[in-house]
């Protein structure tokens, strides 16, 4: 299986030249390194800065949820790290707050007919090794908080259909408090909503990047099979058009 390190996009005809011209801006950016991580501001575009937005507004409102964070469907790990730097500066303090990123790191092992015709095998792969490349870069962000001597997330590699249920096992103290996903299929999804349904407690958040999004029908189709639509209520953030999320009450 070929991987893919293509992605579904939605600009304009014109949007991959102006997003190549700010990774060459970036690339080429005169500032100096001791300072470089202190202005990343510069290359955030609208979009981009909408979802970290959204990651804060998710994560502020399990502040007083007891658990754990949990991203399925990492990727580069974006969400991981944000979320790994918003526990730094909510509650620097919590320990029990573990970020728990799990992703094939091969693209996806296979697609379901109801995920649509725009999700291939080997799609959204990374670069090899990859999952190392990002816990030394969640390492770097724990040590930016107190508490650093304690190790604080986990990255769990393989089909979430095994990883979840298997990581619950192996930690049976684990509540979940907030829950990403942006696996993008039907089944891996649809495993991952039943997997942490008895893991979630009253006030626990779930976030979706995909639901209601022609584009990967599977994440809705997972969604209405596992919870179903009319237990609660599927919100958004306004910033934000394309993630939801829903509050277990």
């Amino acid at each position: 299986m070929t991987q893919d390190l293509s992605i579904v996009t939605f600009g304009d005809e014109a949007q991959p030249a102006r997003r190549q011209t700010l990774v060459d801006l970036l690339r080429a950016c005169p500032i100096p390194d001791n300072e470089l991580p202190m202005n990343l501001g510069l290359f955030l575009t609208p979009q981009t800065l909408s979802r970290v937005l959204f990651m804060d507004f998710l994560y502020r409102q399990v502040s007083e949820v007891q658990g754990v964070v949990v991203e399925l469907g990492c990727r580069w790990g974006q969400n991981a790290s944000l979320f790994t730097a918003l526990r730094g500066i909510h509650e620097p303090f919590n320990r029990l707050r573990k970020v728990v990123a799990f992703d094939t790191f091969t693209g996806f092992p296979s697609v379901d007919e109801k995920d649509g015709a725009q999700m291939k095998p080997g799609g959204y792969a990374v670069t090899e090794n990859y999952a190392d490349y990002l816990a030394a870069i969640l390492d770097v962000q724990e040590k930016e908080s107190p508490h650093a001597h304690l190790k604080k997330y986990d990255i769990v590699q393989g089909d979430v259909g095994d990883t979840l249920p298997a990581y619950f096992d192996a930690h049976p103290e684990t509540v979940v408090a907030l829950a990403y996903f942006d696996l993008d299929l039907y089944r891996p999804t649809v495993d991952a909503l039943r997997a942490i349904e008895g893991r979630l407690t009253r006030g626990s958040v779930i976030g979706f990047d995909e639901v209601n999004d022609p584009a990967t029908p599977g994440e809705t189709v997972a969604l209405i099979e596992a919870f179903g639509l009319s237990r609660y209520a599927l919100r958004r953030f306004p910033p934000s058009a394309r993630t939801s999320y829903i509050v277990i009450d």
